[in-house]
């Protein structure tokens, strides 16, 4: 197994926004060079790039849609030129758009699961071509909605679903060499069309009755990262949804 040290690379995947942004933030401060990518922020990431670079370690940026596999390839492509070894993986893009299995189109099913489930497969499978002398880590960003039944999002919880599923998948095909495991948040950040008041509804229904910080969810990763004795497991990070 790899030893992880300050002279390796980690990308994030949806890293110049939200969580995304969080974990390779977090991931420079352990002293990663940071591979940040993007699809349509790119304010965001050149200001994200900028964050990282004044911890001290290198950011480069990383355009791609993945829902296309060939930019995905040529992500990876670029990855593999840059001077640090790729040893983290975390897969965070993701889309969660609103819809009803009586009349969701097809187009919209497709485009949620070719980003949400089939990019970190494509993404793991070009990942392990890098990390295959060293080791590494790959990280999957799920939800804790993956194990409800969210009717008013049925292509985004069904694709975080099959992320976890994924993880064990791979967890067990990439043994012992690469480490697999995911984070499933919880009420953290909510979405773009998300009342204030139905959040707050949201929130008091949870057993610790406050929601979670980006922190939180950071954490989970850093410490899934640093323990070699996890793999295949999903960690719930979400103020005991899971209860209620």
């Amino acid at each position: 197994m790899a030893d992880f040290s300050r002279n390796e690379l980690a990308l994030v995947t949806g890293g110049a926004v939200r969580l995304g942004r969080e974990i390779a933030q977090a991931l420079a401060r352990e002293g990663y060079a940071v591979a940040l990518h993007y699809h349509s922020s790119a304010d965001k990431a050149e200001e994200t790039a900028c964050e990282i670079e004044k911890l001290g370690v290198p950011a480069y940026l990383l355009q791609a849609d993945l829902r296309e596999p060939g930019q995905i390839k040529s992500c990876f492509a670029k990855v593999a030129e840059l001077p640090q070894p790729l040893t983290v993986l975390v897969n965070s893009a993701s889309v969660m758009p609103r819809g009803d299995l009586r009349s969701l189109p097809v187009a919209e099913w497709d485009d949620t699961l070719d980003l949400n489930l089939r990019a970190p497969w494509l993404c793991a499978q070009a990942a392990v071509e890098l990390m295959q002398s060293r080791g590494g880590i790959i990280i999957n960003l799920s939800d804790s909605g993956a194990r409800k039944t969210w009717t008013g999002f049925p292509a985004y919880t069904i694709s975080k679903a099959g992320l976890e599923v994924l993880t064990r998948l791979l967890a067990r095909s990439l043994a012992p060499d690469i480490r697999v495991n995911a984070v499933a948040p919880g009420l953290i950040l909510p979405s773009e069309d998300t009342s204030p008041d139905e959040w707050q509804r949201l929130v008091r229904r949870l057993p610790v009755k406050h929601q979670g910080t980006p922190q939180d969810v950071v954490q989970a990763v850093l410490f899934l990262i640093k323990n070699r004795y996890i793999t295949g497991e999903t960690l719930i990070v979400d103020g005991g949804y899971q209860l209620i």
